[in-house]
């Protein structure tokens, strides 16, 4: 589509330069006490620290997240497994069932236990419970303020008001404590893992800072399990300027090295430190170190080093690095528009650049939680890595989606096998996994299909943006592999003469057809996806110099046409065919998917039409409002498009923070902040040979600067 088939007009896109500064200053984030569900984090993509209003993590009890809480330290590479167990106890075998599927018997991995939402689940057996609690990450050390005698408590708390000011990444915290005035400045250091403290007050030597370490929690949303002090080890070790925390949970080793300009340390119980002062002023670093032996696939060569930086240094590495960062890449303004919804989109977005900055820009995949909390124990979910960090490359930032797309390659001996075990060539993807690939049991994740051309997309996306010979020497391997898999799980019959089929068993995106998996069959979402990503892999081919795939064009034009009933899509070929919950995923074969073959614009429009009237949108996700908005634009309806965005329902609230919360198991959801901004990408971008601000109506006066047209 190249065109508004609707007639609507698209937005005005001015040319006066972005003043970028001004941008990033209006959306700094200033609270004035406790607010529960919204604290500020800083971070650098590898490591997070969330922080209460006295600037540390003093009242962890009153920012619950379900069965934790929202002030966690946490890195891309801290995890931890249970001893006694493992892969030669209980393996993925304990979990395997064989399902007949039309090219015959094949294992999945599956559950016979039940999921019952976010966080609800019942495993049938101690393996089961085992292989999805294990490895979880972890939690690496809580840092608050203490006072001997009576603790502290948020009612000794007044006159607050605390600061983050996005151009420099630093958190500012000015409160009375006990009617005594403190001021604390906290940051993170861009490129190593540290986190500096700056403590200033006339009571300073009347508290302490505490720094206290949990062991590693199997809970569906918990990092941190202080029941078990015999199960770790926190051997105290002194340093120049400092002292050092030598770190063994099982098998998981890691340091603490502070410095402490104005502290002296002691021990208060066998994982609980005290850090003391005697005068008005302190400064602390606290680096979270990872042996290099026991490094995270994936891992960045060379991020972790043994220097321990200074306060200063820290500070002004955050304020050069914030500055730099937001002066550079894809930039929106709508504050010259005249729709008086523009002024909080525009909060979202710019929010979103940070908080996607921060916890999804590591070396891994991040959870859908990020680095503030967990959430399925802090695993990853691979269809969930497209609305973390697809966005990057199309912000001008493709090298922050290539710290985690390197991990893929870590994975591929895991891959590889699950497709062999299937009889299928090429790499299948997991779904719910952590560091090391492995699948989870459950019945719906071995069973989905739409991550497995995530890799594809996301890696076009970094060829359009850092160059095709780039991509092609890092990710072309990754490309193919994908595509051969995709091409042969496709089936061919049973959809006209040559047609494709995809499934059963099968789980579509639209995850409400979990108990069907061993009928369903053609999700038009993913019908839609499946061809565009094979014609995508055979241009590919043709960049690299190699000859087309005949089967791969064969599956790409032959892919069964989406069933149309009443008019409208349906979400599969199957009974039910459509449910009204969850995921209106159908929508998303013309929006997030570009225009292919199968999807006809007149019908996708009376979809969108019926979805927008029939829909169940408590149960929704946040990303969905992101992929309807995206689809809008493809079908030439600004103004659906950002009324999508910002509709009014519990699934698209937005706090304080930036964050995008779902529910109390799911108080952080960084896809619905990554999905905002690859729609709005498409909506002020555009695509290739599409009109400009597409997704934007004639009131909304846009400027953008440095973004990436979308496919």
């Amino acid at each position: 589509m190249t065109g508004h088939p609707s007639g609507a007009p698209a937005g005005r896109l001015t040319g006066r330069p972005i003043d970028r500064r001004a941008l990033a200053g209006r959306h700094a984030v200033e609270v004035t006490g406790i607010v529960p569900g919204s604290p500020l984090s800083v971070g650098n993509g590898e490591l997070c620290f969330t922080a209460d209003v006295t600037g540390l993590q003093t009242f962890p009890g009153h920012y619950a997240a379900g069965e934790g809480t929202l002030l966690a330290t946490m890195a891309s590479w801290g995890w931890h497994s249970v001893p006694g167990t493992g892969p030669g106890t209980y393996s993925l075998e304990s979990a395997t069932r064989t399902y007949r599927t039309p090219r015959g018997p094949v294992p999945y991995v599956d559950m016979a236990g039940e999921l019952s939402g976010s966080g609800g689940e019942r495993p049938a057996s101690r393996a089961e419970s085992w292989l999805r609690a294990n490895p979880h990450r972890l939690d690496l050390g809580r840092i608050g303020l203490t006072a001997p005698g009576r603790p502290l408590t948020p009612e000794d708390v007044s006159d607050a008001r605390q600061r983050l000011d996005l151009w420099t990444g630093t958190l500012t915290s000015r409160y009375r404590l006990r009617g005594v005035p403190f001021h604390v400045v906290t940051a993170c250091h861009p490129a190593l893992d540290t986190i500096a403290v700056r403590l200033e007050s006339p009571g300073l030597a009347e508290v302490a800072v505490r720094l206290a370490f949990p062991y590693g929690s199997q809970a569906w949303g918990d990092a941190a399990d202080w029941s078990q002090p015999d199960a770790h080890t926190s051997e105290l070790r002194a340093r120049e300027g400092g002292f050092t925390v030598e770190r063994t949970l099982d098998a998981t080793t890691y340091q603490v090295a502070v410095r402490a300009a104005g502290g002296e340390v002691t021990r208060a119980g066998p994982h609980e430190f005290l850090i003391t002062f005697t005068g008005p002023a302190a400064e602390l670093t606290f680096t979270f170190d990872q042996p290099a032996t026991g490094r995270t696939p994936g891992r960045t060569p060379g991020r972790i080093s043994g220097r321990v930086p200074g306060c200063t240094e820290v500070l002004e590495s955050a304020a050069a690095h914030w500055a730099w960062w937001w002066s550079t890449g894809g930039a929106i303004d709508l504050s010259a528009g005249q729709d008086e919804r523009a002024g909080e989109l525009e909060r979202r977005i710019v929010l979103s650049r940070y908080l996607t900055a921060i916890h999804c820009s590591g070396s891994l995949p991040p959870a859908e939680t990020g680095l503030m909390t967990n959430s399925w124990r802090g695993r990853f979910h691979l269809e969930m890595h497209w609305w973390h960090a697809a966005h990057f490359p199309l912000w001008g930032r493709p090298e922050l989606l290539e710290r985690s797309l390197a991990w893929y390659a870590a994975i591929l001996p895991a891959a590889r096998a699950t497709a062999r075990a299937q009889g299928l060539p090429g790499v299948r993807w997991p779904k719910q996994t952590g560091p090391g690939g492995r699948e989870s049991p459950s019945p719906i994740g071995p069973f989905l299909v739409w991550q497995q051309p995530h890799p594809i997309f996301l890696a076009e996306l970094v060829r359009r943006a850092a160059g095709t010979r780039h991509a092609l020497d890092r990710y072309a391997g990754l490309v193919l592999e994908t595509a051969a898999f995709m091409a042969a799980f496709a089936i061919e019959g049973g959809v006209g003469e040559g047609g494709f089929s995809l499934g059963p068993p099968l789980v579509p995106a639209q995850e409400s057809y979990a108990m069907a998996r061993a009928r369903a069959r053609n999700p038009t979402f993913e019908l839609a996806y499946w061809s565009w990503a094979l014609d995508v892999a055979q241009r590919w081919r043709r960049l690299l110099g190699l000859a087309p795939e005949p089967h791969w064009a064969r599956v790409a034009a032959g892919m069964a046409r989406p069933l149309v009933r009443d008019g409208v899509y349906a979400a599969m070929d199957a009974p039910p065919y459509t449910v009204r919950d969850d995921h209106p995923s159908m929508l998303y074969a013309l929006g997030f998917v570009p225009p292919t073959r199968l999807i006809d614009p007149a019908t996708m429009r009376a979809t969108l039409r019926d979805v927008l009237a029939r829909w169940d949108w408590d149960s929704t996700w946040g990303w969905d409002y992101p992929a309807i908005a995206m689809t809008a634009t493809r079908l030439g309806d600004p103004d659906t498009a950002v009324e999508a965005l910002l509709m009014p329902t519990a699934k698209n609230t937005w706090l304080p923070n930036g964050h995008n919360p779902q529910t109390a198991a799911l108080p952080v959801y960084l896809p619905g902040n990554g999905g905002l901004l690859a729609a709005v990408a498409l909506m002020a971008r555009g695509w290739d040979a599409g009109p400009r601000t597409p997704g934007f109506p004639d009131t909304w006066h846009v400027r953008h600067e440095g973004l990436v047209a979308s496919p």
